[in-house]
């Protein structure tokens, strides 16, 4: 990720140097192309896969499809005002790079500034991985060719994916045990007293990550500080309770969890099979393997309710009809 933008940043101010700066656009906006490829530029309707950070003045990054591990699929929209980022995308053609620049007063024109947020522009930089042109195809065969893309895609991340689980064990010195399920685990600590059961409440911190370490959630206070999570300031930070073997939360948990006994902790290395499966979830992709540290704080057993003992009831003496 910081290779990554690094190379960003230096190619833009080498071309920068070259041209004396940015170009301007409509409505203030300014690009600067440092990649510019031959081929048809990007159009409104046009499927297009791109890889983008967004920073602000300051080179903080807002925004990183780097750090997700994915390029974003999108389908051009009408810009949504005169030198919007979309604008900005349209003087772009497969395989270019270049850094956008948007007066930050124009974008959120129409909605607050996050408070968060500090300087005068919001700054793209972008690199167009993937273009299918709309052009004179029907609805129908543009819709084939892009989901006829997304699969080849799919499948080329599913195929990747053992590689990768192999990578990051190796790369951690993690000294698993695999599951028949395909669950890779090491409990990093013992706990003491029996494992969880099906139908306890386990009561955990948690923090999980993608396998390049991009961290995407954690109950724990200095994890979200040190992962960069959003909006640490307004969350509350506190374990978590999850009921085990009910299929309330992902396999890879349910069955993971299950190992545990109180005080444990554990990572969890969680193909996507048991996890988010091909379709992914948010900002996890399809086909994505996951890595949780999680410990086992308590456990809650079911409250049992008491029954009455039956009581028997006399027999129902016949009574004849009078005729």
């Amino acid at each position: 990720m910081k290779k990554n933008l690094m190379f960003l940043a230096l190619a833009a101010v080498g071309l920068a140097s070259c041209n004396g700066g940015f170009k301007k656009g409509e409505n203030g906006l300014l690009y600067n192309k440092y990649t510019d490829k031959s081929g048809p530029k990007i159009n409104e309707g046009d499927f297009v896969m791109v890889n983008l950070v967004v920073k602000n003045d300051a080179d903080s990054v807002l925004f990183s499809t780097y750090e997700d591990g994915h390029p974003q699929p999108l389908l051009v929209p009408k810009p949504q005002f005169h030198g919007d980022l979309f604008d900005g995308i349209k003087l772009l053609a497969e395989g270019d790079s270049a850094t956008i620049k948007l007066s930050a007063d124009s974008i959120f024109k129409k909605s607050p500034k996050p408070p968060t947020f500090k300087g005068k522009y919001v700054i793209y930089d972008v690199k167009v991985e993937k273009l299918i042109p709309k052009g004179k195809m029907t609805d129908q065969i543009f819709q084939s060719t892009v989901t006829t893309y997304m699969t080849g895609l799919s499948t080329a991340n599913k195929n990747a994916e053992p590689a990768k689980i192999t990578k990051y064990i190796a790369d951690n010195k993690l000294n698993v045990t695999k599951t028949d399920s395909g669950l890779y685990y090491v409990i990093t600590q013992k706990g003491s007293g029996p494992t969880i059961m099906p139908g306890d409440t386990a009561v955990i911190n948690y923090s999980g990550t993608t396998l390049n370490g991009k961290m995407f959630d954690s109950n724990i206070k200095a994890d979200a500080i040190k992962g960069k999570l959003p909006n640490v300031a307004q969350r509350s930070f506190a374990p978590i309770r999850v009921p085990v073997g009910r299929k309330a939360v992902i396999a890879g948990w349910d069955q993971g969890l299950l190992l545990l006994n109180k005080g444990a902790k554990a990572t969890f290395v969680i193909p996507s099979s048991l996890a988010y499966g091909e379709r992914g979830n948010g900002p996890i992709g399809g086909y994505t393997p996951l890595a949780f540290n999680v410990e086992l704080v308590d456990i809650v057993h079911p409250k049992l309710t008491a029954t009455k003992p039956t009581v028997a009831l006399p027999p129902v003496k016949s009574v004849p009809l009078k005729k």
